[in-house]
């Protein structure tokens, strides 16, 4: 075994140990709870137990202690199982359980496991075991058993005394539920609680209405889960009523974010409320965590199906909980985050779901970013009386053209509501001094058959001075981007797709710029952007689904926008080895001339000489020595030690050393095919490093 491999095997060795111990320090703090509900503990284990196994993805814990059994809403049994038995007193009390869905063979050659989780699993159940008898499980248990062992009958009983006296009408509601589900499951005797059904209620062509049956007072609760015995154990009756108990505490978030009249201050309220009720979003049933999934996707981003029904099974409430707080939007808010936001999320959610290529991407992360909400362009609009601009549209797109230049003055020189000025200014203090993006994210950017890639603007903000001038060069820019819906390119493109019709807002993306501070510049060592499809194939052996990466130093807008006068380095991720220029004169040639920078003395945004970035910064460039050929006589070779000086002026962008010496492609062609693979579409992925 080489020494790199035996370092890697040592490395991921260490990992796994690592997720293991996090792991078991995420249990340890769910059983020091000693006072929480059972349901609240057990439920917290089981969500920490995932990440300490090797494909966490996969991985699906079931727990059963006595005669209840807890499982997450995703639970799968499978042939693939890790048991072992949890004991109170050298009692068998209960066994905890790993089931993976897929076969997975691990490195040590085991099916599917790895020996330090068999050691793992064990300690879980030791654990569980101490904190039972802690808990005083042979006394609690004693006190729920009948004569000769069989279940004690008062729990729910208990439990209906107390409502009957504290809340009648949530009893009522409960022993409905009851009825309900006596009825799903196929209870015949429920039915002996109410007037049958008469004959001529089931007879008739089916194309008739069914007469409506009168029935009788709902029984006494007493009656009705008293018969719930007859199929369901003490425990599990018990859990039903804390199940229903807990989707009334949250009944007001699902109202909220169903109710199309909710606001978006309505739907940030319920969502801190449910935050602050502690309650975990697993402990719901899963039929409401969909609903308010969906309810949510809905109201932030779009109603296309093709986008819920993949975000659905990746978001959480909590995805939510966070967003909102770096949210702007108008007073009494009914609009949503833009195309480019809901894009940009759901990608997030698929890369952080992506079990199975955890350890390559795990570095990848979204920049910090603040959204304005869609609708805030119509109360900027209706702030400054400029209705009028929607007209614009049906213009001859000449005119567009020339009066657009008078269209951004008069946005620039318009007033934000009070409103948003004072988010921005949160925006600014969350952001510090760090350069800012602002970027377009209209309802009808990035949806299928219409990208608007391009069409509208974005502008980088070196954010330097005082707070007052950040905050007016941020406004600036915002009203600028506003202005850009109303230019002659998106019209055109809109008229051309008939869609000059169709309600445009635009929503607004504030984004840290990644990058690093060299001198007076700041930049990224390179951006680009990449392409699951390739549409330029340079060689018969390189196949459309290779895809394809347009990489240049610094920012990424020379990569993103085709310039004549400058050119990208191209890579298919697919085909890695294979060159668009051969010779060394296709190679310099066609290397990138040009950096774009933010320069934080001048305050703007900039474009110098790639040979100027290099005598000025030189080895402080990051990756610099990956990123740059050195010109040798009729040749390129890659810089060797310190001896080769990467300013002296005879160094091209040829990204060689980034291409052949890391793991940048494969990490790029990783990313690709997962959110291709998940989102059932091409895709194009703007990055920066």
């Amino acid at each position: 075994m080489s020494p790199n491999r035996h370092m890697d095997d040592l490395l991921d060795s260490l990992q796994e140990r690592a997720k293991e111990l996090r792991c078991l320090y995420r249990v340890m703090d769910a059983l020091n709870r000693v006072d929480a509900p059972l349901d609240e503990v057990f439920g917290r284990v089981l969500r920490a137990i995932p990440d300490g196994w090797q494909h966490p993805g996969i991985c699906r814990p079931l727990l059963k202690v006595g005669e209840r059994t807890y499982r997450l809403p995703d639970f799968q049994s499978s042939s693939w199982v890790q048991k072992a038995e949890i004991r109170v007193q050298d009692e068998v009390v209960g066994e905890l359980c790993v089931y993976y869905t897929e076969a997975r063979p691990s490195r040590d050659g085991a099916e599917p496991f790895l020996r330090e989780e068999r050691q793992l699993l064990e300690t879980l159940a030791d654990r569980i075991g101490l904190f039972l008898l802690q808990r005083g499980w042979r006394e609690g248990r004693s006190r729920t058993e009948g004569v000769g062992g069989a279940p004690g009958r008062g729990d729910w009983r208990v439990a209906l005394d107390f409502l009957a006296q504290a809340d009648p009408q949530l009893l009522r509601r409960i022993t409905v539920k009851m009825v309900n589900l006596l009825r799903w499951k196929g209870v015949e005797e429920v039915a002996s609680l109410f007037r049958s059904e008469s004959a001529e209620a089931g007879a008739g062509d089916e194309n008739r209405p069914r007469p409506r049956v009168a029935g009788r007072p709902l029984p006494p609760p007493e009656q009705v889960f008293a018969l719930a015995e007859t199929t369901c154990t003490p425990q599990e009756i018990l859990g039903y009523i804390q199940m229903w108990l807990g989707q009334e505490k949250v009944s007001f978030l699902v109202s909220t974010v169903e109710e199309q009249s909710s606001s978006l201050s309505d739907i940030t309220e319920a969502l801190e409320r449910f935050k602050v009720l502690g309650m975990a979003e697993a402990e719901l049933p899963a039929s409401v965590q969909t609903t308010v999934r969906v309810a949510l996707l809905r109201r932030f981003f779009t109603d296309h199906l093709a986008f819920i029904n993949i975000a659905k099974e990746l978001v959480t409430i909590q995805d939510f909980q966070e967003l909102v707080e770096r949210v702007l939007h108008p007073v009494k808010s009914h609009g949503k985050l833009g195309g480019k936001s809901a894009g940009l999320f759901l990608a997030r959610k698929v890369v952080e779901a992506s079990a199975e290529s955890a350890s390559i991407l795990r570095d990848i992360k979204v920049p910090r970013t603040w959204h304005i909400t869609s609708d805030a362009i119509v109360s900027f609009v209706r702030y400054n009386n400029l209705d009028d601009v929607h007209d614009r549209k049906y213009l001859d797109v000449e005119q567009v053209r020339q009066q657009y230049p008078h269209v951004v003055q008069v946005f620039k020189s318009a007033f934000f509501p009070p409103e948003l000025v004072k988010g921005l200014s949160a925006v600014l203090d969350d952001m510090g001094d760090n350069p800012l993006i602002v970027r377009s994210s209209s309802l009808l950017e990035d949806r299928v058959g219409s990208a608007f890639s391009g069409k509208y603007k974005s502008l980088f903000l070196a954010n330097q001075g005082t707070k007052h001038e950040r905050l007016q060069a941020l406004q600036d820019a915002i009203a600028e981007v506003y202005a850009s819906m109303f230019g002659p390119d998106p019209i055109e493109y809109r008229a051309e797709r008939n869609l000059l019709d169709v309600h445009e807002e635009m929503g607004i993306m504030i984004q840290e710029v990644v990058g690093t501070r060299l001198g007076d510049y700041y930049l990224p060592a390179f951006s680009g952007v990449a392409f699951t499809n390739n549409e330029f194939r340079w060689s018969p052996r390189i196949k459309r689904e290779d895809g394809l990466v347009r990489l240049v130093p610094g920012l990424g807008t020379r990569a993103v926008d085709r310039l004549s006068d400058d050119y990208p380095v191209l890579l298919a991720p697919g085909q890695p080895g294979l060159r668009a220029n051969a010779s060394l004169d296709e190679v310099v040639r066609y290397s990138p001339k040009m950096v774009d920078l933010i320069n934080l003395k001048t305050n703007a945004f900039e474009t110098i000489p790639a040979s100027r970035l290099l005598e000025e910064c030189g080895e402080d460039l990051p990756l610099v020595r990956r990123m740059v050929s050195l010109i040798d006589g009729d040749r390129l070779r890659r810089p060797r030690g310190i001896t080769d000086d990467v300013a002296a002026g005879n160094a091209v962008f040829t990204f060689e050393g980034l291409a052949s010496e890391t793991t940048f492609v494969a990490r790029m062609a990783t990313l690709l095919r997962v959110l291709q693979d998940r989102l059932g579409t091409p895709v194009d992925v703007e990055f920066a490093s």
